[in-house]
């Protein structure tokens, strides 16, 4: 694909090169929301039809919602790490859900300070950038503090662990804390190295309605200057320390009480309107600046859904968080840019995360980039042509054994164990991912082995495990 590039350059072929900011327009300035385990299959846009999310379906119905688009990973950590450095898990530092080495209560394994993120180029530009929700790329005190990866702030969870809990002790602010109202009871040490942190005794103070306020404190500040606004919510994350019924933590359920669905069913509904409210106060406040038609919003989610409550959330993909089934990482994915992007469009596209960071450099001017697995959607976004990927690939690391899959065209490989057999499916045909066609297409099936097996680069962190 690289030489397929740089061909296309040399003939001036490339329509990655057909978007170029008139020379008095002043750069856009881009909203990044990212959900915490919304799956495809939550919003009304998608498919829903047992609970609304009207902000969300504006916000597709003025701009462009892509039907094949990948999270990094079935997880946080290397979904995040995805998103922000441009590799797919084959070459991404961060693989997997790791804690810090240094101890389960530090974190996760930070972030490398070398590694390159499309917020640092967009800060070397002149962007103001604020990061506001949930990190989990490393604490404040070590390398992986988004002060050391271009935001010149940041406001939330640094701990992904902690930040389970909706009803925390404290947020942080860059390397503070900020103390809150509520009483919390924290896991014994064994709990918190399987990723159990805690539970609140006393519930006063919403943290993602607190982070929201502080996001949208950072758009006043920010008005008269280019900002990159990123917006991990924890939204609809379940705090798995609570007691079943109380996991999905949100202000009011009262909503769905005469429905005859369970109560993680009832709270998970009015958990994901919440964070749909919040989507529509961040384009409110846009709008009350006069700031919508020169910003770009993107709206995704970090991997899919948890497999309960079953409200259909993944859609009708087969798999859920911590799967390489396309329910576990295939994702929403909604872009909107007044002026720009066709209102009402929707791709087929085949895109993932790792395609965000030349996306975004492109679309602001920024030619200079180092280089990155992903390839840039900008035309796809200007209705021009669209180079496609090769293929895509991902590794997942949870316990034992590794997983692997990689998606070439309408083709989907993947396996459950490094040495195991390798399921085929033909996704054109079968998007559930219910016949496994491995034994009908051996050629195809020796292609597709030959990419999970090569992709990869080393990682010391993140061998590839077997069953033993």
């Amino acid at each position: 694909m690289k030489f397929q590039l740089a061909l296309l350059l040399s003939l001036g072929l490339c329509p990655l090169l057909s978007f170029t900011q008139p020379a008095n327009a002043s750069p856009p300035n881009i909203v990044l929301i990212l959900a915490d385990d919304l799956g495809y299959g939550d919003l009304g846009c998608y498919g829903q039809t047992r609970f609304q999310t009207p902000n969300i379906d504006r916000l597709a119905a003025d701009g462009m919602r892509f039907t094949q688009h990948y999270a990094g990973s079935p997880v946080c950590a290397p979904s995040r790490c995805s998103l922000m450095t441009g590799k797919h898990t084959g070459n991404a530092y961060v693989r997997g859900n790791a804690s810090n080495p240094a101890g389960p209560r530090d974190g996760q394994l930070p972030l490398l300070e070398g590694e390159e993120t499309f917020v640092k180029y967009l800060q070397n530009a002149g962007y103001k950038t604020g990061a506001f929700g949930k990190w989990g790329l490393g604490n404040f005190d070590t390398e992986g503090s988004p002060l050391k990866h271009g935001f010149d702030e940041f406001f939330g969870y640094y701990d992904q662990i902690l930040a389970h809990n909706s009803y925390p002790e404290f947020l942080m602010r860059n390397g503070e804390k900020v103390p809150l109202s509520n009483e919390v009871a924290y896991q014994s040490e064994e709990l918190w190295h399987r990723g159990l942190g805690s539970v609140s005794t006393q519930k006063t103070e919403y943290s993602n309605d607190i982070i929201l306020d502080e996001a949208l404190a950072f758009i006043d500040r920010n008005q008269d200057v280019p900002f990159f606004l990123y917006f991990p919510t924890t939204a609809p994350h379940d705090n798995g320390e609570a007691e079943v019924g109380e996991r999905f933590e949100v202000p009011d359920n009262s909503k769905y009480q005469d429905r005859t669905w369970t109560a993680d069913e009832k709270s998970y509904a009015a958990l994901v309107e919440h964070l749909d409210s919040h989507v529509g106060k961040i384009e409110a406040k846009l709008a009350s600046l006069g700031l919508s038609g020169n910003t770009i919003i993107l709206f995704s989610s970090d991997n899919g859904p948890l497999p309960a409550p079953n409200l259909n959330s993944n859609g009708n993909y087969r798999g859920h968080k911590r799967d390489v089934y396309e329910g576990g990482i295939r994702v929403p994915l909604i872009v909107k840019w007044p002026g720009k992007v066709r209102p009402g469009s929707q791709s087929n596209h085949i895109s993932a995360f790792w395609d965000v960071f030349p996306t975004l450099c492109e679309a602001t001017g920024i030619t200079q980039i180092p280089e990155t697995d992903g390839i840039s959607f900008l035309p796809e976004l200007l209705d021009q042509d669209q180079m496609e990927h090769e293929f895509l690939y991902w590794e997942f690391h949870w316990w034992k054994p590794s997983m692997q899959a990689v998606r070439q065209g309408k083709w989907k490989a993947l396996r459950y164990n490094p040495t195991g057999p390798i399921e085929l499916y033909n996704l054109e045909k079968d998007m559930s991912e219910i016949n496994d066609l491995s034994s009908q297409y051996p050629e195809i099936l020796d292609q597709m082995k030959a990419l999970l097996d090569k992709t990869r680069s080393h990682s010391a962190q993140f061998p590839l495990k077997s069953e033993e």
